[in-house]
């Protein structure tokens, strides 16, 4: 059982997200996964199994190899954690179909992270795209 799952949580955020720990997902990821609300996201409305999850991953790290979250809060629930969060990276492969810009973005956050059985079992998540799609050119 967790003791704090705040803490769990900025681990995962830390060893999977971070650190590309696709070893790591069936420690911190409950075996179904799924994706409440996270608009632009393809995963939407989807619910994955740890296989499934690494292809998540994959595809974000093979448009934002650096990809780094930075968590500036997180307040505990009982069955959820909610984080605050900066992403930065460069991009340096295809997205969306376009092809990589190798610009830097800077962009922010807030998810809501889903538990079940001490593991997280989704999220529910607002970003700020329309601020990712500026600052590499799209828009």
């Amino acid at each position: 059982m967790i003791k704090n799952k705040a803490e769990f949580l900025r681990e995962f955020m830390d060893q999977v997200w971070n650190k590309q720990g696709f070893d790591k997902i069936v420690t911190y990821i409950h075996p179904e996964y799924t994706i409440h609300l996270d608009t632009s996201d393809p995963w939407e409305g989807a619910t994955l199994n740890h296989k499934e999850f690494a292809i998540r991953l994959k595809f974000s790290f093979d448009s934002f190899s650096d990809m780094n979250f930075e968590i500036m809060s997180a307040i505990e629930e009982e069955g959820h954690v909610s984080i605050t969060w900066i992403l930065t990276g460069t991009n340096d492969g295809e997205i969306g179909g376009f092809p990589a810009t190798n610009r830097s973005i800077k962009a922010n956050g807030q998810t809501i992270y889903h538990f079940t059985d001490g593991l997280i079992s989704g999220h529910t998540q607002v970003f700020d795209r329309v601020t990712v799609m500026k600052q590499l050119g799209f828009m």
